[in-house]
């Protein structure tokens, strides 16, 4: 099994041939294709890569699957003897991805 640690959103990802995975958005569109040529390491069977920050001529290729927003979370503020008081929401977005050809 051929596997890739990528950096993607300033986060790290494991990913195989065939995995979906959620990472921070992107900037395309669904059905579109993406190559993260950031790899740090390519794991092949016994053998093993790593770069130095990145491995020359790697990339992993994926179809962008869906874009969309997490859950709502509440942040909520206050001060104490004060009277304020506020509440916010955020939903984080998000772009799901089907990870292809690790090259």
């Amino acid at each position: 099994m051929k596997h890739a640690i990528i950096v993607t959103g300033g986060k790290q990802y494991r990913v195989a041939e065939g995995d979906v995975i959620f990472v921070e958005k992107l900037e395309a569109e669904e059905g579109a294709s993406v190559t993260f040529d950031q790899v740090l390491a390519v794991i092949d069977g016994d053998s093993a890569s790593f770069g130095a920050p990145y491995v020359d001529g790697a990339s992993v290729s994926a179809k962008v699957l869906k874009q969309g927003k997490g859950k709502k979370i509440r942040v909520y503020k206050m001060k104490p003897k004060k009277g304020y008081r506020k509440t916010q929401g955020h939903r984080q977005p998000y772009t799901k991805v089907e990870i292809g050809a690790i090259g």
